[in-house]
């Protein structure tokens, strides 16, 4: 249970020095990030390259990741997490602020696409093998910036 206690004061921690206002996390300042606690880079590689073996045979959403931007989706992905969760802030030295919103605005987000992106996002935290709390704290996350893109109920 302290461990546990200890687990959630680092996030906190995290989440109120980092965001994507505050500067730069250099790489000695990562070590006590959940970023670092579930493995780094190659554990958000994982994550992002299992989610889209699911998005390459879904339907709905397959059309939303066109074939020659698809590469770079994945790393923009990879990227965007690892900044999240206090790693590497190369997204935002890239490409500035996420404006997720602003950003998905062109697809059609309907809670069919919300809940089909949930389910392969699902599958990919699934594969990680992750630490029941930190596999709690990512998907958390996860299902709420899923259902924060929403853009229309129409099918």
């Amino acid at each position: 249970m302290l461990c546990e206690v200890a687990l959630v004061q680092t996030t906190i921690g995290l989440r109120r020095r980092g965001g994507w206002d505050n500067g730069r996390v250099d790489a000695t300042d990562r070590a006590g990030t959940f970023y670092a606690a579930i493995g780094g880079h190659e554990t958000f590689v994982r994550l992002v390259d299992r989610f889209y073996d699911g998005i390459a045979t879904d339907d709905v959403l397959r059309p939303m990741y066109p074939e020659a931007d698809h590469a770079a989706a994945r790393v923009r992905l990879t990227m965007f997490l690892e900044q999240y969760w206090g790693g590497p802030t190369t997204y935002s030295e890239q490409r500035g602020h996420p404006r997720l919103r602003m950003r998905h605005a062109p697809y059609k987000v309907n809670p069919d696409a919300r809940d089909r992106w949930l389910t392969h996002m699902r599958a990919a935290v699934g594969s990680l093998g992750l630490a029941p709390l930190h596999e709690a704290q990512l998907w958390d996350y996860l299902e709420r910036a899923a259902h924060s893109l929403l853009n229309t109920f129409d099918d």
